[in-house]
């Protein structure tokens, strides 16, 4: 006489373990259009902590996942298209085109022999009394053209100073557009550029105070 087998006893998972469902298994659990609930495990989308996330969904989103680029408008494709159609030194040649419209403007229209509410006008000028922190640049521009840095310096010091550098920057940018040049690059740190605009900021309100010496300031 045989003895009946018994049952048979099942391997247990060492703990710690990922239990992983066959591809036929998963497959079977599917409904009958296919769309099934995966089982659980990295096939679900467990994430290296073990949260859960959408069915069938990896770990990390396939390539190219996401909202498409929008695409440009048709001002945005025209100025791209000029952009790449037009010679390297159209940009630099534009740029000092407007530098050279600025200078025109402030010889011809002399500032110095203007009256204070001469429009155009600065607005918080008009309405309060007071110099904006550009209050001056103008006419410091046009003693500037006309070689007396004493006088620029009086109407707009900050302006006076900065000249310079700006001037620097933008022959360097324009020559290495147009021509390649290969300038010495000048390197101006945040700190540099805070501690200026912070001493823009002070310049602003001490040309305001109705005290000597801060009187002189005004313009």
């Amino acid at each position: 006489m045989t003895s009946a087998p018994g049952p048979v006893d099942k391997p247990q998972p060492a703990p710690g373990a990922v239990h992983t469902v066959p591809a036929d298994a998963a497959g079977a659990a599917a409904g009958p259009d296919g769309s099934g609930v995966a089982a659980a495990g990295p096939a679900a989308g467990l994430g290296p902590d073990g949260a859960a996330g959408p069915a069938g969904w990896p770990e990390s989103p396939p390539p190219g996942y996401g909202y498409p680029a929008p695409e440009p408008d048709r001002l945005t494709r025209f100025v791209l298209r000029l952009y790449e159609r037009s010679p390297r030194w159209a940009v630099p040649l534009a740029a000092v085109g407007c530098v050279a419209a600025g200078m025109g403007y402030a010889l011809l229209s002399n500032p110095t022999h203007a009256d204070p509410d001469a429009a155009p006008t600065c607005l918080l000028k008009l309405t309060t009394g007071l110099d904006c922190p550009g209050c001056g640049g103008t006419r410091a521009l046009w003693y500037l053209l006309h070689g007396d840095v004493p006088a620029a310096a009086r109407h707009h010091f900050l302006f006076v100073f900065a000249v310079p550098f700006l001037a620097y920057l933008f022959v360097a940018w324009a020559g290495n557009q147009a021509f390649g040049w290969r300038l010495p690059e000048l390197r101006i740190s945040s700190k540099v550029i805070g501690g200026f605009l912070a001493a823009w900021l002070a310049f602003s309100v001490l040309r305001n105070l109705p005290w000597a010496p801060f009187t002189s300031f005004y313009v």
